[in-house]
């Protein structure tokens, strides 16, 4: 990167600098031999460092990000208001770009919970399960029951949390919705950081419990070593209503406490830590600072043997031409662009278009098209090689740069990952999210100064010290250590709030019937 006083050029071959801090007009600019700005640029925000042709190519990572919709001036505001988005056909390659992987010579650990299934967990909770919205209301009142005085005898249980969501009827037996739900609950399930759980329905609708049991092959594991067993099943309509579940429920949780406060924290290998990625409330600071940060992070994570995961598939439009270069197989980067035209077909059922998925925020804080914004995100996978594209909250069997299908809506891409066994959350953000993630913690980074210290208490690290002069590398060393201490236990900004029990957001697909 190129950089002035209060300015960055991230590549050489770009003809609009970024603002790093809020730029007066007349502000003078050591870039591209001296610019001045023409108009005020927001933090941020992006400025021509050249003049720039009216249909010519406007760069931002050595990469097309838009055309001139008029001609723009040196020193002059670049946004919406004079680009437009490309529509181009795009050239691939498949595996040009693939790089080898060396393991770390200094293998890392982490204090984890060691699973009697081999799952490594970084946290450990007690899950009561809604198949169905109509048991979500019990589902609640058995998890609020349990508060921190009367989990006060069980140590080793940071908490009890339902998982509820707004499906499970009204839908294709067997279909896709039925089939995507029933991937997220096993997942939760399944997961390593849930140490029991409970199945709640209420008997009646279709997605039945019986089948999610049988199709997700679920069962108890009683204790570390313990004998696989049926989990424990209410419905509402068996049980006797609502007041009678609720109270088989929270008696069925009192039976898990004291088996799932067994577990001990051991040193488990950084190998089994798998990460899930996440840029919300993005601004134009995102792809210098924190999503090439955790690129580093996960690079790092990935030589220590362990998975990252990029999901949000609709905000890698503009920028897949770049991963799949980085694909191992050429069938694996075709897998991406299939998924890709699976969502340009999805999103124009409904007369969308998937090449604007921008929100205000995003654009009030400086990025102008959906590709610049893709160019940004895909950053947070770091530069390791594409293993696998796997379906949302599949199970993630592949170590190494994985790829998840999500949306880009930032509770349901995380559900999804959480559910395909991502024990660790890294969540980057610009305008300033405040993402809580249970079971899986989240680190929340910043991508610029101003924001963390007015959300200090939601964020967890800032990124935005790269302006400042910090490297890239060196931001990406302090969020891998992160990665490490917040698994070994140490809390998130957001676990010491308590927060994360309503960002469980399964992706709900297809008609309601």
């Amino acid at each position: 990167m190129a950089t002035s006083a209060r300015c960055v050029q991230i590549h050489s071959q770009d003809n609009v600098a970024i603002a790093t801090a809020d730029l007066p007009v007349g502000t003078e600019l050591s870039l591209a031999g001296g610019v001045t700005t023409r108009e005020p640029i927001g933090l941020g925000h992006k400025f021509a460092i050249a003049p720039i042709e009216a249909g010519a190519a406007v760069l931002k990572y050595g990469q097309p990000i838009g055309l001139a919709s008029r001609a723009i001036a040196a020193g002059e505001w670049v946004h919406i208001h004079n680009v437009s988005l490309d529509e181009g056909a795009k050239a691939y390659e498949f595996g040009s770009a693939v790089q080898p992987v060396s393991l770390a010579t200094t293998p890392r650990t982490f204090a984890g919970y060691r699973r009697s299934t081999g799952g490594a967990g970084t946290r450990n909770y007690i899950a009561v399960i809604s198949s169905v919205n109509c048991s979500a209301s019990v589902s609640k009142a058995i998890a609020r029951h349990f508060d921190r005085d009367r989990l006060a005898a069980f140590p080793q249980i940071d908490g009890v949390v339902a998982f509820t969501h707004h499906g499970g009827c009204a839908m294709q037996f067997g279909g896709m919705q039925h089939q995507l739900l029933n991937r997220v609950m096993g997942g939760i399930a399944r997961h390593p950081n849930i140490g029991g759980y409970v199945l709640i329905g209420l008997g009646c609708e279709k997605a039945t419990i019986e089948y999610l049991v049988e199709d997700q092959r679920l069962v108890q594991i009683e204790g570390l070593g313990g004998h696989p067993q049926q989990p424990p099943v209410l419905t509402l309509q068996n049980s006797g209503g609502t007041a009678k579940t609720i109270a088989a429920g929270i008696a069925a949780v009192e039976q898990l406490l004291p088996i799932a406060n067994q577990v001990e924290r051991v040193p488990i290998p950084a190998s089994e830590l798998m990460i899930a990625t996440q840029c919300g409330g993005s601004d134009g600071s995102s792809g210098i600072t924190a999503n090439p940060a955790l690129g580093v992070a996960c690079d790092l994570i990935v030589e220590q043997g362990g998975t990252a995961i990029l999901g949000e598939t609709t905000e890698m439009v503009g920028a897949e031409h770049l991963l799949t270069r980085r694909a191992v197989r050429p069938e694996i980067g075709q897998k991406l662009l299939e998924r890709i035209e699976w969502w340009r077909w999805y999103a124009g059922m409904f007369g969308e278009t998937i090449d604007d998925n921008r929100s205000a925020g995003n654009a009030k804080g400086g990025l102008t098209t959906i590709a610049e914004k893709s160019l940004g995100a895909v950053a947070k996978g770091g530069s390791t090689p594409l293993r696998e594209v796997f379906e949302y909250a599949a199970p993630v069997t592949e170590r190494g740069f994985v790829i998840m299908d999500s949306p880009g809506f930032d509770p349901a891409s995380i559900t999804g990952m959480v559910a395909g066994g991502a024990n660790l959350v890294v969540f980057t953000t610009g305008r300033g999210s405040c993402y809580g993630c249970k079971p899986a913690p989240s680190i929340k980074i910043a991508t610029n100064t101003p924001m963390y210290e007015r959300m200090i208490d939601d964020m967890d690290l800032d990124a935005g010290r790269i302006y400042q002069g910090l490297s890239v590398d060196a931001v990406g060393a302090e969020i891998f250590e992160m990665m490490l201490a917040v698994a070994s236990g140490q809390p998130t900004k957001s676990e010491s709030q308590n927060l994360g029990d309503e960002e469980f957001v399964p992706w709900m697909i297809g008609p309601v019937l």
